[in-house]
């Protein structure tokens, strides 16, 4: 399945007032990871992507993290992205952020894909994903 790695550097603004990341920026990080995999696996920008299959989004649906080893200021790390489940209207992601080749956190992701409901355009509803990005998904070449 589609794989993507990224580097990415601890900031200031991360952590809180012990010095480490403070959690919720983890799934900050996720939620970028998941939109730059997408990009890889589509080689679509994610405003493209939206304009091309005319839907909503892929909103996280279920998301759940193991913090392993605390991360601080200044830390380079590697975040390796994984698409490890395509449905018919859902993916889930796997998240491993690495500090050197020690596992600091684990995340999980589900998402959904969603375009507007017929019903009531003010609310989002689940829709199949396109064959085309489903493919690119399960794609380990991509």
């Amino acid at each position: 399945m589609l794989t993507n790695r990224r580097p990415v550097r601890i900031e200031w603004g991360d952590c809180d007032p012990a010095g480490i990341v403070f959690y919720p920026r983890y799934f900050m990080m996720f939620d970028a990871c998941t939109t730059h995999l997408l990009e890889r696996g589509t080689g679509l920008k994610k405003f493209q992507l939206l304009q091309a299959h005319k839907f909503a989004g892929f909103p996280m649906v279920d998301i759940r993290a193991r913090f392993i080893v605390p991360l601080r200021f200044g830390d380079d790390v590697t975040i390796e992205s994984s698409i490890t489940k395509v449905g018919k209207s859902s993916f889930d992601v796997r998240h491993a952020i690495l500090k050197g080749d020690t596992l600091a956190v684990e995340g999980q992701e589900v998402r959904a894909w969603v375009g507007r409901d017929p019903a009531d355009p003010a609310k989002i509803k689940a829709q199949p994903i396109p064959p085309a990005v489903a493919e690119a998904l399960r794609s380990a070449n991509a």
